[in-house]
C-alpha cells in the first residue's frame, strides 16, 4: 500500500510520498511515488501515485515516451494543469484497459491506481487536481485544499485540525509530514523514505528532498508530536461517573 498526501495553499503547493510497496510480508520493496516533470522558468509537474505499480509505471514510462519522442500532445506542450489532467487521465485509462484485457484469466487482479497531479504551468495559478482509475478527476479548492490517497485515514485528522488555504508552506510540510508519521505508527504498509516537494509559487523550481529514518528534522518533529500529544491527554479533565439518582 501507500500513503501520499499534497496541498495547495495561497502560497504554493507541498507533497509528501511514502515509497513501501508489498504483495505480502515477503515481497516488500522500495519504489519512488513522487515524479516531476519540469521545464526551467516554464513549467512544474508533479505526480503522485497510489495502486497497482505497473499500471503506474506503464503511465511514467508512456508520458516520459511521449515527451523525449515530442509526440503531441505531451505533458511540455499543454497550455494548463487542466490539460495536463486531462492528457494524464486519458493515459491513465488507457494503460488500465490494455492492461485488464485479459480479466477474465486474472479474475482477482486490481489494475487501478489514483494519482495526484500538481504544479503550474506558465500564465495560470499553481493548481492540484485528483485524478481517478476512470480518467475523470477533481480540483481542490480553497474549501477543501488537499488530497489523500492510499492509505489516507490515519493521517488525516491532523490535517483537517490544523490546515488552512493560508497556511504557510513550511507549516503545512510539517502537517504533511506529521500526518504521514500517524500513518507508520497505524499501518505496516507504509514506510520510509519519504519524497518530498515544497513549491513556491511562481518560482518554477522542482527541488526534492528525501527523508530517512535518520532525518533530523522528521525524529525532532515526530518525537514532539507524540510527547505533546501524551501531555496534553494527561492535562485532560478526568472522567467521573455522574451520581444515580435516587429511584
Amino acid at each position: 500500500m501507500t500513503y501520499c498526501v499534497a496541498m495547495c495553499l495561497a502560497d504554493g503547493l507541498v507533497f509528501a510520498s511514502d515509497s513501501r510497496t508489498n504483495a505480502g510480508v515477503d515481497h516488500i520493496a522500495t519504489f519512488k511515488k513522487l515524479h516531476v516533470f519540469h521545464q526551467e522558468g516554464e513549467r512544474v509537474l508533479v505526480l503522485q501515485s497510489a495502486g497497482n505499480l505497473a499500471t503506474t509505471q506503464s503511465v511514467i514510462s508512456l508520458l516520459s515516451a511521449r515527451i523525449r519522442t515530442q509526440q503531441e500532445p505531451n505533458l511540455m506542450q499543454v497550455t494548463s494543469l487542466y490539460d495536463a489532467a486531462m492528457l494524464i487521465g486519458k493515459t491513465l485509462l488507457e494503460v488500465i484497459q490494455r492492461d485488464s484485457s485479459n480479466q477474465q484469466t486474472c479474475s482477482n487482479t486490481n489494475f487501478n491506481c489514483n494519482l495526484l497531479l500538481g504544479g503550474q504551468i506558465a500564465g495560470e495559478t499553481h493548481r492540484l487536481f485528483h485524478i481517478y482509475p476512470e480518467g475523470n478527476f477533481i480540483e481542490a479548492t480553497r474549501d477543501t485544499p488537499y488530497f489523500q490517497i492510499g492509505e489516507s485515514k490515519y493521517g488525516k485528522p491532523i490535517i483537517d485540525r490544523v490546515l488552512t488555504i493560508d497556511t504557510p508552506l513550511e507549516q503545512a510540510m510539517c502537517c504533511a509530514l506529521i500526518s504521514i508519521d500517524s500513518t507508520l505508527r497505524s499501518n505496516l504498509s507504509v514506510g520510509l523514505p519519504l519524497d518530498t516537494l515544497l513549491y513556491r509559487s511562481g518560482s518554477f523550481s522542482a527541488g526534492q528532498h528525501r527523508i530517512t529514518d535518520s532525518d533530523p528534522y522528521f525524529n525532532r518533529i515526530r518525537k514532539a508530536w507524540s510527547e505533546g500529544l501524551l501531555h496534553t491527554f494527561q492535562t485532560l479533565p478526568t472522567w467521573t461517573p455522574a451520581e444515580r439518582e435516587e429511584e
